[in-house]
């Protein structure tokens, strides 16, 4: 384990002793991540497709990534978007318990690893001003950071920005989602010829994702490989229109 993260995950177990801890997925108090949890979650396995990643029949690329490739090589999701990662991540975003952030990165570690991508630098997409002026942090760096460091990996938040104010892409076509993070961001010439780990916490078209991505290569990103912590599913309510 690198020594950087080693710190920084005795920190939040050191915290546990002093504040008993409740866990993310079904507020049971003593851990906060319980066993019955662990064994509950959702991993997203089987024949994905080469470029997004969503679940298929066949091997090879989906009929959406086959009419309209996304910006970033592959994107990768350690689970499905359903309870306990679900209420985990709500946890993080909506109820202030950033220990989740070093729960879950701790929790996808092993995924990581064996997806072999070879990544100079980590980079979470970006809060608009208004929500992180409201939420005062980024939930997603609170899971980019020490998944980085533990990786032995640059963590770059700065070389990411929002170039315009968004609105939420809940409830959005996929159409919708697409024309709302178009020209977004803004990448910093620090990703010039480097390969980019950009992360958000959930996907559902990739729009978000390969739109960050596209930022990342017109300011000189050698390779971007998109990963979430979660994944909802066309079953989940996904508006394909």
């Amino acid at each position: 384990m690198n020594w950087k993260y080693a710190i920084y995950h005795s920190f939040w177990n050191m915290l546990d002793l002093v504040v008993p801890p409740v866990c993310g997925g079904c507020k049971q108090t003593g851990k906060r991540w319980c066993d019955d949890c662990q064994k509950r979650v959702h991993k997203l396995t089987g024949i994905l497709c080469d470029i997004c990643g969503l679940p298929q029949d066949m091997p090879g690329t989906c009929k959406a990534c086959l009419a309209e490739k996304p910006h970033f090589r592959a994107l990768r999701a350690w689970a499905v978007f359903s309870d306990p990662v679900q209420s985990a991540l709500h946890k993080l975003k909506y109820r202030r318990d950033v220990s989740m952030g070093d729960l879950l990165a701790y929790e996808m570690l092993p995924f990581v690893r064996d997806l072999n991508w070879s990544i100079d630098l980590v980079v979470p997409i970006p809060l608009g001003r208004q929500r992180y002026k409201e939420r005062g942090y980024n939930q997603v760096g609170m899971i980019a950071k020490p998944l980085a460091l533990a990786l032995g990996m640059r963590y770059a938040p700065k070389e990411l920005m929002r170039r315009k104010e968004t609105r939420s892409q809940v409830g959005l076509t996929r159409a919708e989602r697409k024309s709302n993070v178009q020209n977004a961001f803004q990448a910093g010439m620090g990703v010039a010829d480097k390969s980019v780990l950009i992360m958000d916490d959930v996907s559902t078209t990739g729009s978000t994702l390969s739109a960050g991505a596209e930022a990342l290569y017109s300011a000189g990103a050698r390779n971007v490989y998109a990963l979430t912590v979660a994944r909802a599913l066309p079953q989940h309510g996904l508006m394909h229109a």
